[in-house]
C-alpha cells in the first residue's frame, strides 16, 4: 500500500492528465483528491488504466520488483486485447502469465486472488488461441 503522499501523487497526476478527444475520459472529473479515490470510471477507463496507467503512474513510487509485476499484468492485458496476435506469441502470453501470477502472489496477500480471477487470466489467452477468428480484443474480459 502507498503512504497518503505517494497516493496523492498519483491522484494529482491523474487530475492532470489530458487525451487526445476520442481516446479517453476526462481522468480528472474522475478524481477526488480529498479522498484519494476514483469513482465513476466506465469499462473503457479501467481498460485505460490497467493497459497503460499503471506502469507510469507507478515506476517511481514502488519497489521494481513490484512494479514490473505489475507492468507486467498490464502488457498481458494490453496483449491480450489486441485483435492482431499470432499463435506463438499467445502461447508466450500463456506461460509469461503463471509467472507474473507467481509473483503478484509474493507480493499480494492471497485474499487479494480468488480462484475465478486467476483462472481467468490464463483462459484468457487460451480462449484467444481457441478462436483465432474473433476480433472483438477484450471481449472475454468484460463478464
Amino acid at each position: 500500500m502507498l503512504e497518503k503522499n505517494a497516493q496523492l501523487l498519483v491522484y494529482k497526476w491523474l487530475k492532470s492528465l489530458r487525451f487526445p478527444n476520442g481516446h479517453a475520459s476526462n481522468m480528472s472529473r474522475l478524481v477526488n483528491l480529498e479522498d484519494c479515490r476514483l469513482f465513476g470510471m466506465k469499462s473503457h477507463d479501467c481498460y485505460m488504466f490497467m493497459q497503460t496507467l499503471i506502469p507510469l503512474a507507478f515506476r517511481d513510487l514502488l519497489p521494481k520488483g513490484i512494479w514490473d509485476a505489475l507492468t507486467k499484468i498490464s502488457h498481458f492485458f494490453k496483449d491480450i486485447c489486441s485483435s492482431k496476435l499470432n499463435v506463438e506469441y499467445i502461447e508466450r502470453l500463456q506461460m509469461n502469465i503463471v509467472e507474473t501470477l507467481c509473483k503478484l502472489g509474493m507480493i499480494f496477500p492471497p485474499s487479494f486472488f480468488d480462484s475465478r480471477s486467476i483462472s481467468l487470466y490464463i483462459n484468457c489467452s487460451r480462449q484467444k488461441l481457441e478462436d483465432r477468428s474473433n476480433i472483438d480484443g477484450c471481449t472475454y474480459l468484460n463478464g
